[in-house]
Order: structure tokens, then C-alpha cells, then sequence
């Protein structure tokens, strides 16, 4: 685990964090609580999740719907739990039974199942768009072009509410690299309101290494692993019982 991590304790590394989230709302002109911070759980057990509730943090967010099936039942009640990976369609009933929000709607069919599958659970999930701004072969989502078509059917559903864009910036040494995908979201975001005529308030950008550089361009959530919790354990449920209740995380 890193040294600098290793040294602090939660409550220190989330003052710190938060620090530079207000700082960087100062730069861009904008009130701190404009942006709010989604603690990414992803490999953690049920002990750093009531941490992160206990200290103030309203929202989960996790990678893998297979872990959250495993993890969140064995959580304290109270966080709002989103899902921030991607998801395959065989997953969504199971997504839909565990998360209020997906940021990672990437396709046409995809949403038209997540408004299929709430229709018969009586859910009523909030979605975003995960728009592909940086072209990256290897990254999910929308090309921008592509989104304009999808909105339009979002208009049309009954099931799901769209409330914004999500993106994932290319990993780079110098957060200001990143700088360029966020602003092309947040004008895709400002274009593709005035041209349906509707609101997009989220805007889901920034991890630990450039959430600063994603709050200066307008995002509304970031989504904060590492920074928060360390460096990630490897994880997976314990074995040999089918009680979540009964098995154990496991550190290999």
C-alpha cells in the first residue's frame, strides 16, 4: 500500500480529499456542494463501507454487479448504492435489484432492456450515458454522435430516468491530459440540452488521479477509490456457503 495512505487514517485522507474538492470549486467558480463524492468500494468488505457511511458519505458506488450481490446485503443500511461498471445485459435484473443508479448505460439495447426489466420489477432507476469522448478502442460507451438518438428514446420511456453523462479519461501521467475529454463532455451535456430541450444535472467524471482537473470542467459526481480507501486488496466472497450471511471475505 502506498506509504503516504499507509500513514493517514480514513477520516484524514477524506478531509484531505475534500480540501481539494472545495479548492478546486474555488478555481472554477462553482459552490462546493456542487459536487459530491462517490466512495468506490470495489474489492473493500462491508467494514470500510460503514466507515465511509459513518463518515458522512451518502453514496456506493461499485464495478462488478456479481460482487455487489455478495457485498451489499452484508452492508449497513442507509447508503445509496450506484453502479459505475460496465453492465452486461444478462446482469441487469440483478442490477436493478441492488443499485438506484447506472452510469454506465453504453448502448441503445442495453437501455432498452434496463426499461424492460424495471417495467416488471416496478423499478424506477436513474441512468447515465457513458459517452466514449476520448475514441479509445479499448474503453466502453457512446460515440458522441451516437447519443443524440439514444436521448430521444429516453424520452419515450416510462421506466428509467436520465439524468446526465458519465465518461472515463484516458489514463495519464498529468491530470491536465485529461482536461479536453471532460470539457468535450460538459459541451456535449450543455449542446444536447438545448437541443432536446431537457435537463442533464450529472455529470459523472473523475477518479483519484484527476477528479480536481473533472470538478474545474464541471463534474457534478466524482468517483473516488484509491484516494479514499488505499491501495485495492484482492477479493473475492468466501466460499462453501450459499448464506451471504455466512461467508466470509477473503484476502488472497
Amino acid at each position: 500500500m502506498d506509504t503516504e495512505l499507509m500513514e493517514t487514517d480514513f477520516a484524514e485522507r477524506l478531509a484531505a480529499i475534500r480540501a481539494r474538492m472545495a479548492e478546486a470549486c474555488r478555481r472554477a467558480g462553482r459552490p462546493a456542494e456542487s459536487v459530491e463524492l462517490i466512495a468506490v468500494t470495489k474489492t473493500f468488505g462491508p467494514e470500510a463501507v460503514r466507515e465511509a457511511w459513518e463518515a458522512g458519505l451518502s453514496i456506493m458506488g461499485e464495478n462488478r454487479v456479481q460482487e455487489a450481490q455478495a457485498k451489499i446485503p452484508l452492508c449497513i443500511s442507509g447508503p445509496e448504492w450506484h453502479l459505475i461498471g460496465h453492465l452486461q445485459r444478462n446482469k441487469v435484473r440483478a442490477a436493478l435489484e441492488h443499485f438506484s443508479c447506472i452510469h454506465s448505460v453504453d448502448s441503445l439495447r442495453l437501455l432498452e432492456h434496463i426499461e424492460n426489466i424495471a417495467g416488471e420489477l416496478g423499478a424506477r432507476p436513474s441512468v447515465l450515458l457513458e459517452i466514449n469522448v476520448s475514441g479509445e478502442s479499448s474503453k466502453f460507451g457512446l460515440r458522441p454522435e451516437e447519443a443524440p438518438a439514444v436521448i430521444e428514446r429516453t424520452l419515450e420511456m416510462r421506466n428509467v430516468t436520465l439524468e446526465g453523462l458519465m465518461t472515463m479519461a484516458p489514463i495519464a501521467p498529468d491530470p491536465e491530459l485529461t482536461r479536453p475529454v471532460f470539457a468535450r463532455l460538459r459541451e456535449c451535456r450543455d449542446r444536447w440540452e438545448q437541443q432536446f430541450g431537457l435537463e442533464l444535472p450529472r455529470l459523472s467524471m473523475g477518479m483519484s488521479g484527476d477528479f480536481e482537473v473533472a470538478i474545474e470542467e464541471g463534474a457534478t459526481w466524482i468517483r473516488i477509490g484509491t484516494a479514499l480507501f488505499g491501495n485495492r486488496p484482492k477479493w473475492k466472497p468466501g466460499r462453501g456457503s450459499e448464506d451471504l450471511e455466512e461467508q466470509e471475505w477473503v484476502i488472497d
